[in-house]
């Protein structure tokens, strides 16, 4: 009785606080659901084409409000490692194809192949060409960690050169470009793309060629992951026909990986970013060609897949990105809430009358109890412990405390007491 009371006197501000945590709880879930405001990113190394890169994704981050810190790294391998380790903060990064796998690496998952990462084989003039022309020679491969030295490694046991070598090293690419150049190393793998100042300098290097891949076809039949790429004869310099022929190029392609765990949103933002900087033709690209929905070593995301099939979410497509991200957020949270809450909210008039009502129903229930006892005792019934009974029911239907709408009801209750009361005095006893 005394809950009922509570909820007759208060149901309105019960109502209101019911209505007002619901709508605070659900505020901090959603502030609690969108993504943070910086991310990490493993590039590569400081000054190298992949580092660049980062630069153009943290430019294209910074203008949707979102901070993108760049980690400087030996390579892919160091990439991946930092990548796996929940610990390093690191979200997001470049990871050349042919490095891990999806049962090696199932936290993480791809946005997407973003381009071609060639490898080159770049010697002095003199030593000559031919992979016996490396025996007893110096050879810079890449520094530890590096997703080019794990390439070069593969290549030289498939190719059974790494027996010959004189002198092995691990440079990084400008690094192994300027000694290379000065005669310092005799020959230099490197994998990185086109732009790279490192491969620039090299192509125009007197005194320094660059090697065609004589087996490209089996090599790439022996590494699927890699891809046969044509530069052709004169594009260096078509006046001095730099270089003399077409250079056939092995390439991995390098893909955009995220740690699964990474925000839906900041997904779809860094796919858009690609899409801005990946998209443009290049020496060995069409346009378009990037990025790709290429599962080459771990699987699409969700939202990659969703990205490659109908693009951004709507909102983003019109509203500045956490307007955007804000205004979904809401609707995810509010439709369902509404669905649910509104029925909720339509019934609590009914429960609240049903209430109101089983309190006079409870006092029928008490009037048609003598009416029932008068029957069964027959004239034998005693009509003064019924009276009483009937002057208890009366005192609690005039003490009754309900609102006004429900007076009638009451009146009606008090005028059904008198007419039993009417009826006990007319039974003879």
């Amino acid at each position: 009785m005394k809950l009922e009371k509570f909820v007759q006197r208060f149901w309105h501000y019960l109502a209101i606080a019911a209505t007002t945590a619901i709508l605070l709880g659900s505020g901090v879930f959603i502030l609690e659901s969108l993504p943070p405001r910086t991310i990490v990113m493993a590039t590569g190394a400081e000054g190298g084409a992949n580092y660049k890169l980062g630069i153009r994704y943290r430019e294209a981050l910074a203008r949707e409000g979102v901070k993108l810190q760049l980690q400087p790294t030996t390579g892919s391998l160091e990439n991946l490692r930092r990548l796996s380790d929940v610990r390093s903060g690191v979200s997001v990064g470049f990871i050349q194809g042919g490095t891990t796998t999806k049962k090696e690496s199932p936290e993480l998952e791809s946005l997407g192949t973003i381009l071609y990462e060639p490898l080159w084989l770049f010697r002095r003039a003199e030593i000559g060409f031919g992979m016996q022309a490396l025996r007893g020679r110096r050879l810079s491969i890449g520094p530890e960690g590096s997703g080019g030295r794990a390439l070069a490694l593969q290549i030289m046991s498939r190719t059974k050169i790494d027996a010959i070598i004189g002198e092995l090293s691990g440079f990084m690419p400008q690094v192994a470009a300027e000694k290379l150049i000065a005669g310092e190393i005799d020959a230099a793998f490197l994998v990185t793309g086109w732009e790279s100042s490192a491969v620039q300098s090299l192509l125009n290097a007197s005194g320094v060629g660059v090697d065609s891949f004589q087996y490209a076809d089996a090599l790439i039949a022996l590494y699927p992951f890699l891809h046969k790429l044509v530069l052709p004869a004169g594009v260096v310099d078509l006046l001095t026909n730099r270089p003399p022929a077409d250079v056939v190029l092995l390439a991995p392609k390098a893909s955009l990986v995220v740690r699964a765990d990474l925000h839906p949103a900041l997904q779809y933002l860094l796919l858009d970013a690609a899409v801005q900087i990946h998209s443009q033709p290049g020496i060995f690209q069409k346009a378009g060609q990037f990025p790709a929905a290429e599962p080459i070593d771990l699987p699409l995301s969700g939202e990659a897949q969703r990205f490659y099939k109908s693009g951004r979410p709507f909102l983003q497509g019109y509203l500045p990105f956490w307007i955007a991200t804000l205004v979904e957020k809401i609707l995810v949270v509010l439709i369902p809430l509404v669905a649910l809450v509104y029925p909720a909210f339509r019934f609590l008039p009914q429960m609240y009358d049903w209430m109101m009502q089983l309190r006079i129903r409870r006092l029928y229930d008490e009037i048609r109890s003598i009416e029932s006892d008068m029957e069964v005792q027959g004239p034998e019934f005693d009509a003064e412990a019924l009276n009483a009974k009937l002057d208890q029911i009366d005192h609690r239907a005039n003490h009754l405390e309900l609102p006004t709408v429900y007076a009638s009801s009451l009146y009606t209750l008090r005028s059904h007491i008198d007419l039993v009361r009417t009826r006990l005095a007319k039974i003879p006893t």
